[in-house]
């Protein structure tokens, strides 16, 4: 099965569509990006801006969810920003804290903007 996502005019994912992988061949049975794109302009009434997306991140960074945006200067999907103070890894299209989260396997941490930083959210000492 192939997904698409539905983009709004601003390149916002409103939901991710199944297509069956039959309506992306071509003739001589190669999957097109384009084809899916054709069925699903017919199949949503003439909704022109879908984008596929990959379940198992082969292309386009991330798999497109509610709310994520597509980049077509970069051509990915990058999700919703956490908070205002992340900064985006252009390597694996995910958004970072600026402090480095601790490790302490005994406690939760939580990110806290108003300070920002980690604090711990529950320990088990």
């Amino acid at each position: 099965m192939a997904h698409f996502a539905k983009l709004d005019s601003n390149n916002v994912v409103t939901e991710v569509i199944v297509v069956s992988n039959q309506e992306l061949l071509d003739p001589n049975g190669i999957e097109r990006e384009e084809l899916g794109i054709a069925f699903l302009i017919i199949w949503s009434v003439g909704h022109a801006n879908w984008r596929q997306t990959s379940y198992n991140k082969n292309f386009r960074g991330n798999f497109a969810g509610t709310g994520y945006t597509y980049d077509p200067a970069q051509d990915v999907f990058i999700p919703p920003k956490p908070y205002p103070s992340w900064v985006l890894n252009t390597t694996n299209w995910q958004w970072t804290a600026p402090i480095e989260k601790p490790q302490d396997p005994n406690k939760l941490f939580g990110w806290d903007e108003s300070i920002p930083n980690w604090v711990v959210t529950d320990s088990s000492d």
